[in-house]
């Protein structure tokens, strides 16, 4: 059965709020100030929100990490990024990472497809 972008998004979300919370229910001091930490790292500073999203997404992209991926995608699509900014950021990512990206490039844009459609 092929899942409805509704679907792909909430469940990625859903799962991730709930391991989170797990993370965080059993994770120390140095767990909770690397969560600040990530959070606070992201929030609009000399570079805006938006861009640190971007590049967010570009790290995830070559450390082959899908739900870093699916994550920061969603950042981008709360902070406006357009298809084509997201394009260039992959494409970006590509180039670093090379042609061992090309799976998660895939996954990327499915989830960018649903993301948009929802």
């Amino acid at each position: 059965m092929v899942k409805s972008d509704n679907d792909i998004v909430n469940s990625f979300n859903e799962e991730r709020k709930q391991l989170n919370a797990l993370v965080l229910k059993y994770g120390g001091p140095v767990t909770k100030r690397f969560f600040s930490l990530d959070t606070q790292a992201y929030q609009n500073g000399a570079l805006p929100a938006k861009t640190k999203e971007l590049i967010g997404l570009v790290a995830s992209l070559v450390l082959r990490c899908d739900d870093c991926i699916k994550y920061h995608l969603n950042q981008c699509h709360q902070n406006d990024v357009s298809t084509p900014e997201m394009v260039e950021a992959i494409e970006t990512g590509l180039i670093v990472g090379g042609s061992i990206t090309i799976p998660h490039i895939r996954r990327a844009f499915k989830y960018w497809e649903a993301l948009i459609k929802k």
